[in-house]
């Protein structure tokens, strides 16, 4: 053990391991709110990608690195690693319909269906593309599950259902317990089905949306109102869909019903693993919209602090910077949806975390700190990142990512997205039980909030993640406890998520959110002065990934 290793462990050590929730607090609330309240000011107009709400906000984030003594951490010995990004925006439709039978029925845009792209041209369209059905649209070989059964997709628009094979399965079908239940693998993912329809040469891919599969109402479907976000892409790995989206529930029902079809009796097909696709005979979907596009320059924000040691051994801490810009005006006249919580409070637990770690001797592994771009535009930032790492990362220890705290108070347990995945969350255990405190599953796992943050862009190259994420689920807080707690989950996802009230509030306590900034804090502080790699558990969909690289680290 060397000297600044054994002085580190004395550190940690110093507060006794009890069942009370004695050990001291690092981290002070006080300095987190005031970095929110930075953040989400005015000044950076909701921390819009390609705006002078980011120039502000770039220039702000490498200043509070350099003066927490941290070293550029960015490609070339830059603070910043620049990610490209394509932006477009649907006009208003020319055509939009689907035929069948000779009959021509008009859908209308954000009613019936709602369609975005990610192609970079200035019109996109589909003309009469024959319509398949291909269930759950997954191929998941270790699983036994094929729903594609070399159907060619190559010029036609495929349409799926939404969440995985086995969230409505129940016992006796095939499904049941294939992928894990009501818990959400990658595969109910919206951003897979996509993917996997381009994979197949698709032109087109619509989800038929369903609440309680997707986790959320039409209204957050529609609610972009036909903008998106891509990394800018070389011509060769350009998706070939022109279009992807979603169909209402009604409008889904039509369609197939015309087809000669009943949707519901193909759902439960679905859940077999004999399904096959189904074409929707004499169904053609036809549209044609004007685009917008341009690409946007942006930026991660990277600061590192060199390992003593073994540097080449990387823990990283991340949070996102960018927020949703400029909107409507709200009840009160704000314009600006400025993420105070989603993810200014992120931002500013780096900064106590970098904070902490530099009134300590160095440690024996490098901690980079990351503020990604374009989180809320689909983790483009870390995306961009994990394509193109400035670090190994089957030399990444782990991923730690902080996005939205609960501002509620102290709580007395923590709350786990995505169990069952890898060992960091025995160490969320073991620490938060250093607190006085216990760790909860995460409320509703259907949901797949595991794979809706940025640690997800590392975790699909196989790193180990943490995810601390306030509402997952309802903390049982000191006071109120989990009735307390689910009412701030409410009220926050309510009225506040993505919206302009997101934003600093009197009523804020951040006593709570500081002791899940301590937790993430003390399990890198063990990382960096441990030989040990996190690993994923057995069922994982990341281990295989992960176990490729295994030689890197011997």
């Amino acid at each position: 053990m060397t000297v600044r290793t054994l002085l580190l462990a004395l550190s940690l050590a110093a507060a006794p391991i009890l069942p009370a929730a004695v050990q001291a607090q690092t981290i002070a609330p006080d300095q987190l709110e005031s970095s929110v309240r930075t953040l989400a000011s005015d000044l950076f107009q909701g921390r819009a990608p390609g705006t002078i709400g980011e120039e502000r906000t770039i220039g702000y984030l490498v200043g509070r690195f350099q003066a927490l003594g941290l070293e550029p951490g960015g490609p070339d010995g830059q603070w910043v690693q620049t990610v490209p990004l394509l932006h477009t925006r649907l006009g208003a439709p020319t055509q939009l319909a689907v035929t069948q039978g000779g009959a021509t029925t008009p859908w209308t845009f954000g009613e019936n269906v709602y369609v975005s792209t990610l192609q970079p041209k200035d019109r996109v369209g589909i003309d009469k593309a024959p319509m398949v059905f291909v269930g759950y649209g997954v191929s998941a070989p270790e699983r036994g599950w094929d729903d594609f059964k070399g159907v060619d997709l190559k010029g036609k628009v495929a349409v799926f259902l939404v969440n995985d094979p086995d969230f409505e399965a129940t016992k006796g079908e095939d499904a049941a317990g294939k992928f894990g239940g009501k818990t959400m693998t990658y595969y109910g993912r919206w951003t897979y089905k996509f993917e996997e329809a381009a994979r197949r040469g698709a032109i087109g891919a619509l989800i038929v949306h369903d609440t309680p599969g997707a986790g959320y109402g039409w209204n957050v479907v529609k609610s972009p109102g036909g903008e998106n976000y891509d990394l800018v892409r070389p011509a060769d790995r350009l998706t070939s869909l022109q279009l992807q989206g979603w169909v209402a529930g009604d409008a889904a029902r039509a369609l197939f019903a015309g087809a000669g079809q009943d949707l519901a009796a193909l759902r439960k097909q679905a859940r077999s693993a004999a399904f096959k696709p189904v074409e929707l005979k004499g169904a053609t979907f036809s549209a044609s919209f004007p685009v917008t596009q341009e690409v946007v320059q942006s930026a991660n924000v990277l600061a590192r602090l060199p390992g003593a040691e073994r540097p080449d051994e990387t823990i990283m801490y991340g949070a996102h910077w960018d927020a949703y810009g400029k909107g409507e005006p709200d009840a009160q006249g704000r314009i600006y949806r400025a993420g105070a919580n989603d993810d200014a409070l992120g931002i500013a637990a780096l900064f106590e975390i970098a904070r902490a770690f530099k009134a300590a001797p160095a440690p024996d592994r490098s901690i980079l700190f990351a503020a990604w771009t374009a989180e809320e535009r689909g983790l483009l930032g870390s995306e961009h990142y994990a394509l193109n790492p400035v670090y190994p990362l089957d030399k990444t220890v782990a991923n730690l990512t902080i996005d939205i705290l609960q501002t509620g108070g102290k709580a007395k347990d923590v709350i786990l997205v995505g169990k069952g995945q890898g060992t960091l969350e025995d160490d969320l255990a073991r620490f938060a039980a250093r607190q006085g405190r216990v760790v909860t599953q995460e409320s509703l796992p259907e949901r797949g909030l595991f794979y809706r943050a940025d640690h997800f862009s590392m975790a699909k190259r196989g790193v180990p993640v943490l995810l601390m994420m306030g509402i997952a689920g309802a903390s049982d807080l000191v006071e109120g406890g989990r009735a307390a707690g689910q009412a701030w989950v409410d009220a926050y996802t309510g009225a506040c998520y993505h919206q302009a009230c997101d934003a600093v509030d009197d009523s804020w306590n951040l006593e709570g959110a500081a002791q899940d900034v301590d937790l993430m804090l003390d399990i890198g502080r063990d990382l960096a002065t441990s030989t040990r790699w996190p690993e994923w558990k057995p069922g994982s969909e990341f281990k295989a990934i992960r176990d490729k690289s295994t030689g890197a680290r011997q």
